[in-house]
């Protein structure tokens, strides 16, 4: 049997890079994935191509950064499912500039889907995991959440922002069977993010999504609450 099998899951900013492939994972595991995304298009592709493969899918799209939007994604889901096993908060933009370049427009955006986005869906999401007595809580954060650059400081401060939040968080779930755990890649091989690396050494989507699946199927007794992923050869 299929390591989640009967399993629901919700991943936002799955119809591209990082999202899409953990997506993929757990959807190849057994589990229905609900992809959400800003791009209709995009989301449409994704589950078709899923479907094609015979993996269980479907597309909602949602905005994360908008209460309503998430709220409407929740209530969906639940009302088709009837749980949310997985929450993967992997929707996330960035702009890399020096501060006095950015506007703020730009700074604002990236706290309003990085950290806000997750917020929203965690605080959405968390009800019905705690009825339940069980979920994990997966967020896609990034090695910037700990180690600062220049032209990062708006990005980093979001990541940073995310890895305080997720530390609390989970101190405050692990008593009710929910675990929090939140991955850290490096440079990965998307549209979003090649860091200037040789592409034959830098980290691939399928290796986040890896360390994803390791998260959620780790004995129930343990918790790998944070998780680095970065190249083997720099």
């Amino acid at each position: 049997m299929k390591r989640l099998a009967g399993k629901n899951a919700v991943v936002t900013g799955g119809s591209k890079g990082i999202g899409r492939a953990i997506a993929h994972a757990l959807a190849s595991e057994g589990a229905h994935v609900v992809v959400t995304a800003r791009t209709e298009g995009d989301l449409a592709a994704t589950v078709e191509d899923f479907k094609k493969e015979g993996l269980s899918a479907t597309g909602i799209p949602c905005d994360v950064s908008e209460e309503s939007e998430v709220q409407s994604l929740v209530d969906s889901t639940i009302s088709s499912s009837g749980k949310i096993d997985i929450l993967v908060n992997n929707a996330g933009i960035g702009f890399f500039k020096p501060v006095a370049d950015m506007t703020v427009e730009e700074f604002d955006a990236m706290w309003s889907v990085n950290m806000r986005g997750v917020f929203l869906a965690t605080h959405a999401v968390l009800p019905h995991m705690l009825k339940a007595e069980a979920g994990h809580i997966v967020n896609i954060s990034s090695l910037a959440g700990k180690n600062s650059f220049k032209g990062g400081a708006g990005y980093c401060a979001t990541k940073w922002a995310l890895r305080g939040f997720a530390g609390s968080l989970m101190l405050e779930v692990r008593d009710h069977n929910i675990r929090v755990v939140t991955i850290f890649p490096g440079s990965v091989n998307t549209a979003f993010s090649t860091g200037g690396k040789h592409r034959k050494n830098i980290t691939q989507p399928e290796d986040v999504a890896e360390a994803v699946l390791f998260a959620v199927t780790a004995p129930q007794r343990s918790m790998f609450s944070e998780i680095d992923v970065r190249p083997t050869r720099p």
